[in-house]
C-alpha cells in the first residue's frame, strides 16, 4: 500500500511552486483572499525575503504542498490510502483525505503561524548520530528545565528546542557524546515544546468549532504517531505546537498498517528520514 508524506517548514525556498499556481487558478484566487496578498508573489519571487519568517513560511508551505498533493493523487489512478506530514504538514494530509477542507486549514496554518511568530527568545538544534534515548539522558544530566526533544525525526537523528541559551548549553554537552553532531537551526521559536504554551490556548480557541470529516483516508498524526481520529481533531493540532513530532513512531504505525511505499511532495526530505527508520 501506499502513503503520501507531506514535509513541514524548513522546506521553503523562493522560486517554489513556479509554473503551479496557473494548473489551479480558482484555489490560488481562494488562498489570496484568504491570506490578503499573491501566494504566486512569495513563493516564486519573495519579496522582501518574507519566506524566512515563520509567519509567511508556515502559509507558504501549505500552499504549495497542497497543490502539489491535489496534482500527485489526480495521477494516481488508485489514489492513497494513507496520509501523514511532519507538523505544519499534517495540516495537508488531512486536507488531501478529506478530513479537512483547504479553506479551513488555511485559515488555521495562517493564524498557526502568526502565533508561533509571536514567541521568540528560542533556539533548536538538529542531533544527529546518536538514539534519542542518548539525547534524552544528556538532557537530564544537564539539569536544564527549558530544552526538550522536539522531533524524533529517524533512529539517530532528534531535534532539541527550548530557550536559547539552555539550548546552546544542551547542544555543548551532547556535542561531546560519542558519534554526535550537532547543528544550529535557523528559527528563533522554541517549536514542539512546552515553552509554546501560550500558542496552544489561543489556536485550540480556534480550533474549536472547525469541522473535520471523517474523509476517505487514513492520517497517522505526528503527535501520537497513530491513527489521526477526526473527533479529536481539534486536540490534536492544538497540542501539536508543543508536542514533540512523533515521526519514527508515525513511520512505525504505517508499515504496520501494511504501507510498502512511500511518495512525498515538495522534495524528498521526509523519504530521507523513513530509509533511516527500522
Amino acid at each position: 500500500m501506499r502513503c503520501l508524506l507531506f514535509p513541514g517548514q524548513g522546506v521553503q525556498r523562493r522560486g517554489m511552486g513556479a509554473g503551479l499556481f496557473e494548473q489551479f487558478p480558482d484555489i490560488t484566487a481562494l488562498a489570496d483572499d484568504i491570506l490578503g496578498y499573491s501566494i504566486e508573489e512569495l513563493c516564486v519571487r519573495d519579496p522582501g525575503r518574507r519566506l524566512r519568517d515563520t509567519r509567511h513560511a508556515q502559509p507558504a508551505v501549505f500552499v504549495v504542498n497542497a497543490l502539489l498533493g491535489f496534482r500527485q493523487v489526480a495521477e494516481e489512478s488508485d489514489g492513497y490510502p494513507f496520509f501523514a506530514g511532519h507538523s505544519l504538514g499534517e495540516y495537508n494530509a488531512l486536507v488531501a483525505a478529506g478530513v479537512l477542507e483547504f479553506e479551513t486549514a488555511l485559515r488555521l496554518v495562517n493564524r498557526r503561524g502568526a502565533l508561533m511568530a509571536g514567541v521568540t527568545g528560542g533556539g533548536m538544534s538538529a542531533v544527529q548520530g546518536v538514539p534519542a534515548a542518548f539525547v534524552q539522558r544528556a538532557l537530564r544530566e544537564t539539569g536544564l528545565a527549558n530544552v526538550h526533544v522536539a522531533n524524533f525525526n529517524a533512529d539517530t537523528q532528534t531535534t532539541i528546542a527550548g530557550d536559547r541559551v539552555e539550548v546552546a548549553v544542551a547542544a555543548k554537552a551532547i556535542g561531546a557524546l560519542p558519534g554526535a553532531r550537532v547543528v544550529p537551526l535557523n528559527v528563533s521559536g522554541p517549536f514542539h515544546t512546552p515553552l509554546m504554551a501560550p500558542v496552544e490556548a489561543q489556536l485550540r480557541a480556534e480550533l474549536r468549532d472547525c469541522a473535520f470529516a471523517t474523509g476517505h483516508g487514513t492520517v497517522v498524526s505526528s503527535v501520537t504517531g497513530e491513527v489521526f481520529a477526526p473527533a479529536r481533531g481539534p486536540d490534536l493540532l492544538a497540542r501539536q505546537v508543543t508536542a514533540p513530532v512523533q515521526w519514527v513512531r508515525a513511520v512505525a504505525t504505517l508499515r504496520a498498517a501494511g504501507v510498502t511505499r512511500f511518495d512525498e511532495v515538495n522534495g524528498s526530505t521526509l523519504n530521507a528520514l523513513v530509509s533511516r527508520i527500522h
